[in-house]
């Protein structure tokens, strides 16, 4: 009789494994669209990231804080560049990513900076242009990240703080492969 019990608890937890692995797999399948290794860059910024970009440049005006956009989807040409800075070109360097391994490569990521009050693009993160005794740049980080956007600021190692970006839960290595999010439209037919 134990011997009995114990295979069809075996069963039971192989059958468990695999509706997992189903369920899992078509959640995936509901989020995300396969175009296959050979999936072309996207043209502009997701749908979802450019909707939410504009909710974050009206919340900050709101808070009387003027971001600009320096950097949003970029070319496999313009992310190699980027990177030869502080390497084999002049400057500090500025990415880790090298074409094909940056969110901005998929449209998925934009940068910022802030606009003082004579009108110059600055990078100062203790800049309070709006003098309400906080830093502008957190403000902004926090308003994005209440958006649904990470903030390279966050990160443990290399800190990017003019840096957004929506993952949408995939890897560079998935996004390499050709998973890209679907828009909302896609994801309700």
């Amino acid at each position: 009789m134990k011997s009995l019990l114990r295979i069809l608890l075996t069963w039971l937890v192989i059958i468990l494994f695999i509706v997992t692995v189903f369920i899992i797999y078509n959640t995936k399948e509901e989020k995300y669209i396969n175009n296959g290794e050979d999936a072309p860059i996207p043209e502009s910024l997701h749908p979802t990231v450019d909707k939410q970009l504009n909710k974050l440049l009206e919340q900050s005006k709101g808070k009387n804080i003027d971001i600009v956009i320096t950097a949003g989807l970029r070319s496999k040409e313009e992310q190699n560049q980027l990177y030869k800075k502080g390497r084999s070109k002049e400057g500090n360097i500025v990415t880790h990513a090298k074409a094909g391994e940056s969110y901005h490569n998929y449209g998925l990521a934009v940068d910022y900076a802030i606009r003082n009050k004579k009108g110059e693009i600055i990078w100062d993160m203790n800049y309070d242009g709006n003098g309400n005794g906080r830093s502008d740049w957190i403000e902004v980080a926090e308003l994005a990240k209440d958006l649904g956007f990470e903030w390279g600021g966050d990160w443990s190692g290399f800190k990017d703080y003019p840096h957004l970006q929506m993952t949408f839960g995939l890897s560079i290595a998935q996004l390499q492969e050709g998973l890209r999010p679907k828009t909302e439209e896609e994801q309700q037919d």
